[in-house]
């Protein structure tokens, strides 16, 4: 039987084999207000431009990820200009880690820069030899079922984060069969942003929660 292959996008969070604090569990949603501020100033990005006296603003992102440049680029000069590149995967990861937080994966308060229990990284692409230059302009279509299986799977996520906000409520402990649950949707969420939006590699997303 042969074994699926590794994606190139790789997530994964370190399960937390102790006891997690039970009160800022409980008031999860209020100590993670600050750090939500903090992420949304940088993942709302716009451009404007003005014209006799009217202001036009045109989203050129998608959740703060550069999008559309690093489309034109592959597109027109078979580049990804790597700042581009390192912005999109900093940003993803410090996301995700305050997603982790609101989900109860892991207690410490989301750092700004250091990765925590939370591993996340794509290789950077050789546009010319690891990419087709068209395929950007199709990716969020072909992208379409799995925006269909995440639509229930992250609803599915946040049920179990609700189950899991009791279990540690009273045990201290996030269940391990929640948390590979929770973790799975995690990855497929982006593995599905590495192909579609972030555009770092060409290799279609498997339909499976493991690595």
């Amino acid at each position: 039987m042969m074994r699926p292959t590794t994606y190139p996008v790789q997530f994964s969070v370190e399960y937390p084999d102790r006891p997690l604090n039970r009160l800022t569990t409980f008031f999860r949603l209020f100590v993670a207000i600050p750090i939500l501020i903090v992420v949304s100033t940088v993942a709302a990005q716009t451009a404007q431009s003005t014209s006799d006296a009217k202001t036009t603003v045109i989203a050129f992102g998608a959740g703060g990820v550069l999008f559309l440049g690093p489309l034109l680029m592959i597109l027109f000069r078979q580049k990804y200009p790597r700042w581009w590149f390192d912005w999109n995967l900093e940003l993803q990861r410090f996301s995700n880690r305050v997603s982790i937080y609101l989900a109860l994966m892991d207690d410490r308060y989301p750092s700004t820069t250091d990765q925590q229990s939370l591993s996340l990284d794509y290789p950077y692409p050789d546009v010319a030899n690891d990419l087709n230059r068209w395929l950007p302009l199709v990716k969020w279509f072909l992208a379409i079922p799995h925006y269909i299986v995440l639509f229930f799977l992250e609803i599915a996520a946040f049920v179990v984060v609700i189950i899991a906000w009791f279990a540690i409520l009273f045990t201290g402990h996030y269940p391990r069969s929640l948390f590979n649950f929770v973790e799975g949707v995690f990855r497929w969420h982006n593995r599905v942003v590495g192909y579609a939006l972030v555009l770092v590699t060409d290799e279609y997303p498997p339909f499976r929660f493991n690595p």
